[in-house]
């Protein structure tokens, strides 16, 4: 029980010792209470600043892997990949092909059966043709007059972009660099460019699809730094499958024609010398070529340094012969009589390769 007394001053409860410890107690336990509910929200304050924490620091410790793994990975080793990938692989997608004022749109496929390489262009847009190159030889077929073309081709390249078989010679002529990120078809791409060292040759850029490495855009550049030739993937799609799609064309309805390339000679048997060699270029074959229906022979000599190729032609002269150079698009051919044969020089190089070549030329 309590004892109350009041004054005019003041009003003074006395409490009985036994409530007063009563009271006391609650309110330490009120206070215990708050304290700990401050403590262990501090606590998880803690932690969540400690996870926030780690995650960034992973987060920055994977980028910097990634971004030293991406530094590691230069255009050299970038360009060898994709070597590999172009021939190894599976696969096939829609291109559109800008060569020479026109526009194709055509689909592609690449297969590898057997460890011999397969691959097929088919047109979507008129006229229809399809065209095929399998263990040097490459075949074209003419859909709306059933006609077949076979050429018999003693040299095997890629219709996508031409690269050179032994790499190890490239830094002598030419500059390989990364040049950023893009997508196309919606794939990551690293950009390279391959910048000739003189003035002989052609720029070119690929895009290579980060994960498989296959080039999925190339393009082709003049010395002005002009669009000559460029090839786009739309899609692409990357297969296990190793067998090719068949032909839906009867081959029994053909009218088929094969050319036959003549063996390939020595380069020391033909009729002529080539003085102006540029570094760097390398005889593919040499062969003698009998034009039945001209009634005449053709001597040939390709020469490459395996991004660009050209041609040497020699022919009996015609009445009247062809002098001078002539373009179209990115291929550039220079002629000029000698004695009685005409020579042409034609390639996908600038005007004064053909022309540096061409003027050189003498007979043995």
């Amino acid at each position: 029980m309590s004892e109350l007394s009041c004054s005019s001053k003041s009003l003074e409860v006395t409490m009985h010792p036994r409530t007063s410890f009563h009271f006391g107690s609650n309110l330490q336990l009120t206070l215990n209470y708050r304290l700990s509910d401050l403590l262990f929200q501090k606590y998880k304050l803690s932690k969540f600043i400690r996870f926030i924490s780690v995650f960034f620091i992973t987060t920055l410790l994977f980028i910097s892997v990634a971004h030293a793994e991406d530094k590691l990975l230069g255009a050299p080793q970038l360009f060898e990949n994709m070597k590999h990938a172009l021939k190894s692989l599976n696969y096939q997608g829609t291109v559109v092909l800008m060569k020479n004022g026109q526009l194709d749109t055509m689909r592609y496929k690449h297969s590898v059966v057997d460890g011999i390489e397969q691959e097929r262009f088919s047109s979507l847009n008129s006229p229809l043709r399809e065209v095929t190159r399998k263990s040097g030889e490459v075949s074209c077929l003419f859909k709306e007059t059933s006609q077949k073309v076979i050429n018999h081709h003693p040299v095997d390249s890629s219709f996508i972009i031409n690269l050179p078989e032994d790499s190890s010679q490239i830094d002598a002529f030419y500059s390989l660099a990364k040049q950023g990120k893009e997508s196309i078809a919606m794939l990551p791409a690293e950009i390279i460019t391959i910048q000739p060292k003189d003035q002989l040759r052609y720029i070119r850029k690929v895009w290579i699809e980060s994960q498989y490495f296959l080039p999925l855009k190339v393009e082709v550049y003049d010395l002005n730094g002009m669009i000559l030739e460029q090839l786009v993937f739309t899609d692409l799609k990357v297969e296990g499958i190793n067998e090719p799609n068949p032909t839906e064309t009867n081959e029994n309805t053909l009218q088929v024609k094969h050319i036959h390339a003549s063996q390939a000679e020595p380069f020391e048997n033909a009729p002529f010398v080539l003085n102006n060699w540029p570094a760097g270029f390398k005889t593919l074959f040499f062969i003698r070529n009998s034009m039945q229906q001209a009634e005449k022979a053709v001597e040939h000599l390709l020469i490459s340094d395996g991004f660009s190729s050209v041609s040497i032609y020699m022919e009996p002269k015609e009445a009247q012969g062809v002098q001078g150079l002539h373009s179209l698009g990115s291929v550039n051919s220079y002629s000029k009589v000698l004695d009685a044969y005409q020579i042409t020089v034609l390639g996908e190089v600038p005007a004064q390769t053909v022309e540096f070549i061409a003027t050189g030329i003498t007979l043995r």
